[in-house]
């Protein structure tokens, strides 16, 4: 059964989901973390970076493997970042496309 959520906490400008566990009633946190993708003309295949996260980056055939990739390559970036450095990631605001003459 999915985790069902319950409110968002604001900590030092990182968000976090507070959810609840429908297998143990446990509560945890999960930080939410903004990922650009785009699809390789050449290889045909999404890739993803999140900016602000050194090492924070994979490709997949498919959508649904690269939010799972994309999921384990973030977790595994920010065990090995301090509690600090996590709180000082970059805020989303957004993306803007910008018209140029090549």
């Amino acid at each position: 059964p999915r985790d069902d959520p319950s409110t968002q906490v604001n900590d030092s400008d990182c968000i976090f989901e507070v959810l609840t566990s429908a297998e143990t009633g446990l509560e945890y946190y999960m930080q939410k973390i903004t990922a650009y993708i785009e699809k390789d003309q050449e290889t045909k295949m999404y890739v993803a970076i999140v900016p602000g996260i050194p090492g924070a980056h994979t490709q997949a055939k498919t959508l649904d493997e690269l939010q799972k990739n994309l999921r384990e390559v973030v977790e595994l970036c920010l065990e090995e970042m301090t509690p600090r450095r996590r709180k000082q990631l970059p805020e989303f605001i957004g993306i803007q496309q910008i018209e140029v003459t090549p």
